[in-house]
């Protein structure tokens, strides 16, 4: 059983292990040709033989969720749209450059911002010559975020046409009263008009966004949001802990931080999603992500863990990357857009996010990355380790890092252990039921970035707590 004082006792701030090193590790500037040199030396190695995956940052948005900490650009000047297209195609046409072949494309993903804010003809404008100079892996998959109020059939069947079958909508919140705080006013209806659109077309695969620790949000709204979101039944849930991040969100600086729920509501908010989800038949994948026994991110899920009892830690069918969980095996990604993140196996690159110098560099002819990481050989395995948790439950150890693990990651899972959410030796890790609630708190025991601080007495960096 989950009890509040375990729930407290682990909510931490720690990251979100989309990577490691995580961003706020990284160097705040790198050399560009090193980037290129490495980019092209993984992609010769990568593309044969497990394809690539694209990110697209769409940013623009029409209105300010004031909740959000995501890079956007607030217009309802659609004029843009062809500016930042064009930028788009000129930084493909300069990575291009760097690769010796014709790209598998494995995994497609438009995040934002609003993806939805583009037209269906500016959409196809953007994918056709990216998707034509590329190779379309047979298994591949292509997902886009889309607005319930501004996502059209033209917005679904255009992206169906383009070989898109996975659509995920932020609903974040029925309540009426949070909405109005939070500033996205989306009436119900709309989440389930836009939901059996997508299914008639042949959209394979829904996902619902939800935010639990909303400004107002009670446990009654909560249950009220759920229960008419499960009726529509989303192949994928995604339950995010709000992130009150002030000091890098200037809209979250709206809110009056009274009105935000405290840490005791906050979890029993986080307690009601979880049963919830159960209730209706939903697998906890990890890290936020619940999944319906039809998806492919749950079948995954359970290959996975077939994969680790048999020691086939290298036969990845499930993986975590920038984009959240995904069913690819590519360790290839190509971010493009204002404030994207690329990331090549053993190194890291984010694109400028201011949008006009990041359409300078790119008008100029040159990649628009500022900050970045090159990852060692202690990074990469501790990075492996991170991604076994995440994606297996459990992993085994090297045994060239024990004096590593015996000073830094060690103590840690003792603590862990003791408090029944793994069980542990020198050969390795394994979750406990308990402790797949405690994914990001676990995977922290790994990240020697934060151990080697915490051991010095020196405060880590800010995160979102992780409850």
């Amino acid at each position: 059983m989950i009890t509040a004082s375990l729930l407290k006792k682990y909510d931490r701030p720690v990251p979100r292990y989309t990577s490691y090193p995580t961003v706020p590790q990284w160097e705040p500037e790198i050399s560009v040709e090193k980037w290129e040199a490495n980019f092209t030396q993984q992609f010769s190695i990568e593309n044969t033989q497990n394809g690539m995956a694209l990110y697209i940052h769409l940013p623009f948005c029409e209105s300010l969720c004031t909740y959000c900490g995501c890079n956007k650009k607030i217009t309802t000047n659609h004029k843009v749209e062809g500016e930042y297209i064009e930028a788009i195609l000129k930084e493909w046409t300069l990575y291009l450059r760097l690769m010796k072949e014709k790209p598998v494309l494995r995994e497609l993903h438009l995040g934002g911002g609003t993806p939805t804010f583009f037209s269906p003809e500016n959409l196809q404008k953007l994918l056709l010559p990216i998707l034509n100079s590329c190779t379309i892996a047979d298994d591949h998959a292509f997902s886009f975020e889309g607005h319930p109020n501004n996502t059209t059939y033209d917005h679904l069947k255009t992206l169906y046409n383009l070989g898109f079958r996975r659509v995920s909508f932020g609903v974040q919140d029925n309540d009426p009263i949070v909405q109005q705080i939070i500033n996205r006013i989306q009436p119900f209806y709309k989440v389930q008009e836009v939901t059996e659109i997508a299914r008639e077309i042949g959209y394979t695969s829904v996902n619902y966004d939800l935010i639990y620790g909303l400004p107002r949000q009670t446990t009654e709204s909560m249950e009220r949001t759920l229960k008419q979101v499960l009726t529509l039944k989303p192949d994928r849930v995604a339950f995010y802990s709000y992130a009150h991040v002030p000091w890098t969100s200037r809209g979250q600086r709206l809110f009056d931080e009274n009105d935000l729920p405290s840490a005791e509501l906050k979890m029993e908010l986080y307690r009601l999603g979880k049963f919830q989800f159960a209730m209706h038949g939903y697998q906890d994948i990890g890290m936020d992500h619940f999944a319906l026994p039809t998806d492919e991110l749950y079948r995954a899920r359970k290959m996975e863990e077939r994969k680790m009892e048999e020691g086939k830690r290298e036969e990845a069918t499930l993986h975590r990357n920038f984009m959240g969980y995904t069913t690819q095996s590519s360790k290839l990604l190509i971010g493009l857009g204002v404030s994207s993140i690329s990331d090549t196996g053993n190194a890291y690159a984010q694109n400028n996010k201011s949008i006009r110098e990041y359409y300078d560099l790119i008008n100029q002819g040159k990649l628009a990355i500022t900050k970045g990481y090159f990852l060692d050989e202690e990074d990469l395995s501790f990075k492996q380790y991170i991604l076994d948790i995440s994606c297996k439950g459990k992993t085994s150890f090297n045994k060239s890092d024990l004096q590593k693990l015996e000073e830094y990651s060690f103590p840690v899972l003792e603590e862990l252990a003791a408090d029944g959410l793994l069980e542990w030796n020198e050969e390795g890790v394994s979750l406990t039921t308990k402790g797949h609630h405690f994914i990001r708190i676990v995977c922290s025991a790994f990240d020697l970035f934060i151990q080697r601080k915490k051991q010095e007495g020196v405060e880590s960096i800010r995160y979102s707590k992780a409850i």
